[in-house]
């Protein structure tokens, strides 16, 4: 993880200072008003900023998107995973040669035989659906956007690969 401080800025907002793995220093600073502005600074001189952006709400949230991957998701991170407490939302493939292929949502009983979700469904074709319902037939090469606890994930992972209708 990455050295993050936060500091109030009374009147201003709040300031994100990120010293990374590879050495940068990044500072965020988030205005009341919603602009942010964005530091980085020079290896050799912690206290020289070589560039600035500023950006609105708007631009700052799309930066967010783009950054955190909700845009695009490289290849490298097809099983990305991210954790909240005891809930993980992680990205997982649908390979070729599952036995769920070709099987709806419904008729896999996913909730019920392992109490994880589908909360979406990013096709081959890159076509998505939200929330896809117990009709959603899962086809090879998709990728399944998951959340539940890690056992649930763990099983349902299990059932895609191994268990057709039954």
């Amino acid at each position: 993880m990455p050295n993050i401080r936060e500091s109030d800025l009374p009147g201003i907002g709040r300031k994100f200072q990120i010293d990374t793995r590879s050495g940068d220093k990044l500072v965020v600073v988030v205005h009341d008003d919603g602009r942010r502005e964005m530091y980085h600074f020079h290896h050799d001189d912690p206290d020289d900023s070589i560039s600035m952006v500023s950006l609105d709400d708007a631009e700052a949230r799309v930066i967010a998107a783009i950054i955190g991957g909700m845009t695009y998701q490289p290849r490298a991170l097809e099983s990305v995973e991210v954790a909240l407490n005891d809930l993980v939302i992680e990205w997982y493939r649908i390979e070729p040669g599952f036995k769920s292929i070709g099987k709806t949502v419904g008729q896999l009983q996913i909730r019920q035989r392992t109490g994880a979700t589908i909360i979406a469904v990013i096709e081959k074709d890159h076509t998505q659906k939200v929330n896809p319902g117990p009709d959603h037939v899962l086809k090879a090469e998709a990728t399944l956007v998951l959340t539940g606890e890690r056992h649930q994930l763990k099983s349902l992972k299990q059932l895609l690969s191994t268990v057709g209708s039954e």
